[in-house]
């Protein structure tokens, strides 16, 4: 057993920095001290039990319970208990692993300004941004100019063409002008129904008069009885009759007038609508040759000669070159602590530059929402459209707080435990901790630590459940 034992021994040296294999070689050689100190002491059990046999006479001697080999034997099972006990308490410990000094990351906590901050990533895009959609589809027919290019107000892109929409304007014209014609030629015939009518108006006058003249002469003869009774009746139903014909004509005229009037009021009304659809048409025409709504740089033109191109297709858009804005993407856990006026900056060339939230869009699309965010003082020079920045979103203001360092020990302690170095530099041990807010370079330190303390802040991924580092040079 003692053979077995060296062989599991010898194969377990390689190993020996291994503190698992540690523990275990010590335990073996622990075991093989036992053993042997067993053995020795069985052996000199034997020796002493033969020498008192040695001695023994022949006169009866009283049995007794504790004899000397009894005692021999509980003794040495007590000191090789001892020993055992000696030897684990001497093995065991806290898990340790040795580590070369090169190979980690130490940093120094310390009291200092801590502001918490959040890095995302900011695309600069122009302060307005107009879509060129197409209101009228046709073929494209020429373009006047190339993507990238500096446009004025209302100058052309390029232009449709559209055979349905012309032949309706010309259509539509012609209705126009057939209105207007019939209008015409209504008021000209109105017109000559009321002369038709005034001139039976000054025949009916005439005759009134005439009859209102032979009524009154015929009523002072009749009155004075030189002419019979019959002829002052007949002279007196043509004057009455003369006058009913008279009021007849007035109230036809009337109405001819009032018809007339209405006639031409509706045909007005009628070409007007038909006008207004007209302009319309004739704007639908305008449109299909597509123009600059603003002033700025024509981005993104998708439209090739012959092409065709339906109503309502977006074909590029406009970029204000009066600005730039930046919009960035933002997790939604941080939703509920952006709002608009937070400040932000970035360093483009060396130079930081300030920001702040000017816009909040609401909408989250795959666990981000969108932020816009304005210039405050300078803007850089040479900053282009589409460029990408590292941009900082301040969530305080600035307080006095213990600061440690950001490291890879976060992966995996979550921030709940860190190896402090203790004052020799020498061995570093596990120490719990509690982190509060952060920033892009510092943890704020809410426990567990204090100022002056040396962590250690590289990756613990190897370091599984140890306990304590020794730190080798």
């Amino acid at each position: 057993m003692t053979q077995r034992l060296s062989h599991l021994v010898s194969r377990s040296i390689p190993y020996i920095h291994c503190i698992k294999t540690v523990h275990f070689y010590r335990l073996l050689h622990s075991k093989l001290f036992i053993l042997n100190s067993l053995q020795n002491w069985h052996t000199f059990s034997k020796t002493i039990i033969k020498s008192q046999k040695k001695f023994v006479v022949d006169k009866k001697i009283e049995k007794k319970f504790w004899t000397t080999g009894r005692i021999l034997t509980l003794t040495g099972i007590v000191a090789i208990l001892a020993l055992a006990s000696a030897a684990y308490l001497s093995t065991a410990g806290k898990p340790r692993l040795n580590v070369q000094a090169e190979r980690i990351t130490t940093a120094e906590v310390k009291r200092g300004i801590f502001k918490e901050t959040i890095p995302v990533n900011g695309v600069v895009l122009p302060i307005t941004t107009i879509y060129l959609d197409v209101l009228e589809g046709g073929r494209v027919e020429e373009k006047y100019v190339e993507d990238g290019a500096i446009l004025a107000e209302k100058a052309p892109i390029l232009r449709l063409s559209n055979t349905d929409l012309e032949l309706d304007l010309v259509n539509r014209e012609t209705a126009v002008y057939d209105l207007i014609t019939n209008m015409q030629n209504t008021r000209n015939l109105a017109e000559q129904n009321t002369i038709r009518l005034q001139n039976q108006l000054a025949e009916v006058d005439n005759a009134l008069a005439e009859a209102k003249r032979l009524y009154d002469l015929n009523k002072g003869l009749y009155e004075e009885k030189v002419i019979a009774e019959q002829e002052y009746r007949a002279s007196k139903n043509m004057y009455d009759y003369q006058v009913r014909r008279k009021d007849l004509t007035e109230r036809q005229l009337k109405a001819d007038a009032a018809t007339f009037t209405q006639q031409i009021q509706q045909m007005q009304q009628s070409i007007q609508r038909t006008q207004v659809g007209l302009q319309i048409m004739r704007k639908k025409s305008d449109d299909l040759t597509v123009r600059a709504p603003v002033a700025g740089q024509l981005t993104s033109l998708n439209a090739e000669y012959g092409q065709r191109i339906p109503s309502g297709t977006r074909i590029g858009q406009i970029d204000v070159l009066s600005g730039f804005k930046v919009q960035a993407d933002i997790d939604e856990h941080y939703i509920s602590r952006i709002f608009n006026g937070l400040d932000a900056e970035f360093i483009f060339n060396n130079k930081t530059y300030q920001l702040r939230v000017k816009k909040i869009y609401s909408q989250v699309t795959n666990g981000r929402f969108q932020v816009d965010l304005e210039f405050v003082g300078a803007v850089p020079q040479g900053i282009r459209r589409g460029q990408t920045l590292q941009v900082r979103i301040s969530l305080s203001a600035e307080t006095t707080a213990l600061l440690l360092p950001r490291g890879g020990f976060y992966q995996q302690t979550g921030g709940n435990w860190i190896f402090k170095v203790d004052e020799s530099g020498n061995k570093a041990y596990r120490t719990d901790i509690q982190l509060g807010r952060q920033s892009p370079d510092h943890y704020e330190v809410l426990g567990g630590l204090q100022d002056g303390d040396k962590v250690v802040t590289s990756s613990y991924e190897n370091y599984g459940a140890m306990q304590e580092l020794v730190i080798r040079e």
